[in-house]
């Protein structure tokens, strides 16, 4: 690329231009991290009256309109104290799963800084996100703890891949951070649904989505950045193949946050045409789903992964759609989970 002043052509060293845009972005989002950062003993106040959790509290309802389970009829036909009760189970269990995904890219962020050179704004960048997610790690537990209900989280075939997952960080961290996408984005999405629908909920549940919701769009915003970089520098077969893998990633890691385990399903007596209606059974559910994805089908056709095999793969794990037009755009489309 040459830059032209007057009669004179100056060459421009674009690789060398993108790599300190790229630079400063990563010294903004870590600035973002010094100077706007929470700790859930300090911006929480957890012994405060408000955040008691007394029994049969109404506010532990699952919403109708952005949980699933919520908008569900035999949902809604259960006893109202039973309506409480699941619901603070799958609001535990929701927390829990974010615990473990979030203990899951912390280890494999460690892995990939570990090699990283000095001067890295990868490495400071990765740090403070970490600390972070550390953070966060704490907060959900602290809730679960508070809620009372022993929810495991994850399935166990998830668990016991748990520690595998964390070395594709520095295998194919390509691969690794399209996974720290496919568990950041439904969580983050799901949660920003929840405080904009002014849906009232228990003051634990509004104080940790709103922290987790603040920091998690800057580690986002990573991994977003971090993929324009590194992809295009791939191999073309590279390319290819993580185009293929990235909609099948997404598919299972939502799956995997999303879905309730088997203990949910045994505990309360669910039937199974429930669970089918609820994932993802229905239009609605197989709506949201899709919404769950604007953002990343964005990042897949801006670094050249939608190609006409990777939109096949999309559709085939029922996640295609159309790609939004700037990041974290709400769907205005009307709809609400119901059976």
């Amino acid at each position: 690329m040459t830059l032209t002043t007057g009669t004179t052509s100056v060459p421009v060293d674009t690789d060398a231009a993108d790599e300190q845009q790229y630079i400063e972005t990563l010294t903004l989002l870590s600035e973002g991290s010094v100077h706007k950062h929470f700790d859930p003993y300090v911006d929480i106040d957890w012994e405060s009256e408000k955040f008691a959790v007394p029994a049969n509290d109404p506010r532990w309802v699952l919403p109708a309109k952005t949980d699933p389970i919520g908008g569900h009829a035999w949902y809604q036909a259960l006893p109202l104290d039973k309506q409480i009760e699941v619901g603070m189970w799958r609001q535990a269990n929701v927390a829990k799963v974010g615990l473990q995904f979030e203990n899951i890219l912390i280890r494999g962020m460690m892995q990939y800084v570990f090699s990283l050179p000095n001067g890295s704004a990868e490495a400071r960048y990765c740090t403070h996100e970490s600390i972070e997610e550390c953070n966060h790690t704490l907060m959900f537990q602290e809730m679960v703890n508070r809620v009372g209900a022993d929810a495991p989280g994850m399935s166990r075939p998830m668990k016991m891949l748990s520690p595998f997952i964390p070395l594709f960080a520095t295998l194919l961290p390509e691969l690794f951070f399209v996974g720290v996408l496919a568990g950041e984005e439904p969580i983050d999405h799901i949660q920003k649904s929840v405080l904009r629908s002014g849906e009232d909920i228990h003051p634990i549940m509004q104080g940790v989505m709103a922290i987790h919701v603040a920091e998690e769009a800057r580690h986002i915003s990573f991994a977003h950045q971090l993929l324009r970089r590194r992809v295009p520098k791939m191999s073309k077969a590279g390319r290819f193949l993580l185009s293929l893998a990235f909609p099948i990633t997404m598919r299972i890691l939502c799956d995997v946050i999303v879905i309730p385990p088997k203990k949910f399903w045994t505990k309360f007596d669910i039937p199974k045409q429930v669970k089918k209606d609820l994932f993802w059974g229905t239009p609605e559910s197989q709506h949201a789903l899709q919404d769950y994805f604007g953002d990343v089908r964005m990042l897949a056709t801006d670094t050249g992964m939608m190609n006409r095999a990777a939109r096949l793969m999309w559709k085939l794990c029922g996640i295609d759609g159309k790609a939004s037009r700037f990041r974290s755009e709400p769907d205005r489309s009307s709809h609400q989970f119901a059976a």
